[in-house]
């Protein structure tokens, strides 16, 4: 199957982000140029790569691709001139300087008026698919990451109308680098998990978000959400605050200042925290850092934000989509993925629907498209149910392609070398089967 032109919309738009998510936003002027250097010389290589798959589409696809890369280009010139010193933000204003990352050991403390502090580890990005499926050398950002977190920050940030998605994804990477799980590092300060909680914070706002049974610190759904509730807390209260006349300055930014430092912080210093050491060489970078980022996320996200799960799904046909829908953004690899999730840094087709049964329904199903098509029954494809497996690419030995139907005639799927997991059309030859 060759590359669709619209997956390029999206790893294009996703890229132009990547390039300059970890520059510094405050670079001096003798650094500028060697900055933009360095991010042209990404974008070229980049779009050197994107010409080779642009190669391989149809004649009549050639020019749709071509105009993306142009305007993908025209968007990346923008953010190098972006980079450049002559209209950057003071500190004070809410962007500082980068380098420094999650701080303030009553960082999420609740009610605490007098902070103590240690400085933590600056995180790390996680070791990430590149965001491009075309070359291997557009750099390493956590797409497959963010792909994990997408639902849930989609849904924390409608708690709010202050605390979008891409809010709550940016200061996630600075946070724990989108680090989950029980290895995920603790910092010296005793904050846990990618959302970096200290443990009297997360007995208040620590809930159980995914059904699971249990509150998890280190886990996907529940510190999402509770950063979701704290910040939106937060800005509620500064807002207060504000109309009180007891504080002053944009409201986001000091409800980022909150989460690394304390309200009491906020509060006691009628604005953005200052007076102290830790302040001025953590906290205001600290929140300058992820309002640095945020543009950068919204455009990584965008793919995932109008995504929505089928109403007409049963419970473990929706659950399946939501097994797939975690890693949306992944690569495509060949033989890549099983039961327990990608392999090699993705799925392949028979890999990620392997995994979602798996993961939503305990079933294990043969490795392979042509295996899985003898499993379950055969429905009329106009009867499908969204969380169906949909079968096509017919050959000799059976079909050679499958996905999870959504309904409305798509499906989520990990389509082919070259290409990421995503929602794409059903193809007109396929036929569906009901496993679950």
């Amino acid at each position: 199957m060759s590359v669709d032109p619209s997956s390029l919309v999206v790893t294009l738009g996703a890229a132009v982000g990547a390039l300059v998510l970890g520059v510094d936003p405050q670079v001096e002027v003798e650094q500028a140029a060697a900055v933009s250097h360095t991010v042209q010389e990404r974008a070229g290589r980049l779009l050197e790569g994107v010409s080779a798959a642009i190669d391989s589409l149809p004649p009549g696809a050639q020019a749709s691709a071509e105009q993306v890369v142009t305007e993908t280009s025209e968007r990346l010139q923008a953010e190098i001139e972006a980079l450049l010193p002559e209209d950057a933000v003071s500190p004070d204003e809410g962007v500082g300087e980068s380098g420094v990352g999650e701080t303030g050991s009553d960082a999420k403390q609740v009610g605490t008026i007098e902070p103590t502090y240690s400085t933590a580890v600056t995180p790390m990005l996680p070791p990430a698919p590149s965001i491009s499926p075309f070359t291997s050398t557009a750099p390493d950002v956590p797409i497959g990451a963010v792909a994990v977190f997408a639902p849930w920050l989609k849904k924390a940030g409608t708690i709010c109308d202050g605390i979008t998605a891409p809010v709550l994804a940016s200061l996630y990477s600075v946070e724990n680098g989108f680090r989950y799980g029980p290895e995920a590092p603790v910092s010296p300060a005793g904050a846990l998990g990618p959302g970096q909680f200290m443990p009297g914070t997360w007995e208040i706002y620590g809930k159980d978000a995914d059904g699971d049974g249990k509150a998890d610190v280190f886990g996907i759904a529940d510190p999402v959400m509770a950063s979701g509730r704290l910040l939106c807390d937060d800005w509620n209260l500064i807002e207060q605050w504000k109309k009180d006349g007891r504080v002053v300055g944009d409201t986001l930014s000091l409800t980022l200042a909150a989460y690394n430092a304390g309200r009491g912080a906020v509060l006691r210093s009628g604005g953005m925290p200052s007076g102290l050491p830790d302040y001025e060489i953590e906290t205001k970078p600290y929140v300058g850092k992820i309002l640095a980022a945020r543009p950068a996320f919204e455009r990584m996200l965008s793919p995932f934000m109008a995504l929505e799960i089928p109403a007409q799904a049963s419970d473990l046909g929706q659950q399946v989509i939501e097994q797939a829908f975690r890693y949306l953004g992944l690569p495509y690899v060949w033989g890549g993925g099983n039961i327990q999730g990608p392999t090699a840094g993705g799925f392949d087709c028979s890999g990620l629907t392997s995994f979602a049964l798996h993961a939503a329904a305990g079933i294990v199903l043969p490795r392979t498209s042509e295996t899985q098509w003898h499993v379950g029954i055969e429905v009329p494809l106009d009867q499908a149910r969204a969380g169906d497996l949909v079968f096509g690419n017919w050959q000799t030995g059976g079909p050679g392609h499958v996905g999870i139907y959504l309904g409305e005639g798509l499906m989520v799927h990990a389509p082919t070398t070259g290409d990421v997991v995503r929602i794409g059309e059903v193809f007109p030859d396929m036929r569906a089967r009901r496993i679950v």
